[in-house]
């Protein structure tokens, strides 16, 4: 009886410092005016609670993104998702006063805690936006953060070994989307600069693996919609620098 009951409080221990580990987040929603002549506009983001170093640097890189994606001016003064909002609805304005025929602007984003471990914790944000012309446009983008540390994390910071990742990931690429190995990356249609293969913009840390998504109009057409490649953590451990068990 005493060794199982050792064991239980082990395992206790165990899940109690795996949930203090955890950050604690509540979702940030904000809307647009409801009004005949406003855009739609929907946001819906993690925010995190703690008043951490991590936490705060959280919070201030959303913020940023969401300001980047709303934002049509370089002004300066536009320092809180609000007043994006607010750019944001008042450029649609301007526009609709010029050109009574405009289509209603929407602006929708969506983010999530995708993938947490003890060193790492990654967001991905989802967004669309009309802002006139043909068809809308939606991307996803990763933001990921080192909780030790309490920053976010460049691309390049997740790796020990970045050209080594690089090479690995080519050839994955080319053996999802099909292109020969021997042949140029641009051989069956997409759209590298320079007729090399790069990493995605955007890359992040998933529960399969570290995922990279090339956007629309990044090394394909608008039609192709966005290429995704995922490769399993069993396979990339080695160039990573936060490394993980899971697969």
């Amino acid at each position: 009886m005493k060794k199982c009951l050792g064991i239980i409080l082990i395992f206790a221990f165990v899940i109690g410092c795996e949930t203090e580990s955890k950050l604690t987040f509540d979702t940030l929603q904000l809307e647009g005016e409801n009004c005949t002549d406003c855009p739609k506009i929907e946001i819906n983001i993690p925010n995190a609670l703690e008043g951490s170093t991590v936490a705060t640097a959280i919070n201030r890189s959303l913020s940023e993104e969401i300001i980047s994606l709303l934002s049509f001016t370089a002004d300066g003064d536009i320092d809180s998702m609000d007043k994006a909002i607010a750019s944001f609805s008042q450029s649609y304005k301007e526009i609709k006063e010029k050109f009574s025929e405009e289509m209603p602007w929407e602006a929708q984003i969506d983010g999530k805690v995708v993938y947490e471990d003890a060193n790492i914790v990654t967001i991905k944000l989802n967004s669309y936006s009309f802002t006139g012309g043909a068809h809308g446009y939606a991307t996803s983008s990763f933001l990921n953060f080192d909780k030790v540390e309490g920053t976010e994390l460049e691309n390049y910071d997740l790796f020990e070994d970045y050209e080594g990742f690089a090479q690995f990931a080519e050839a994955q690429f080319r053996d999802q989307e099909k292109i020969p190995q021997d042949k140029n990356i641009n051989a069956t249609g997409f759209m590298f600069e320079g007729d090399a293969f790069h990493l995605a913009q955007n890359v992040g840390y998933t529960p399969n693996g570290i995922q990279m998504v090339y956007n629309q109009y990044e090394v394909a057409s608008y039609a192709d919609g966005p290429i995704v490649l995922t490769l399993s953590f069993d396979d990339i451990n080695k160039y990573l620098k936060f490394k993980t068990i899971k697969s």
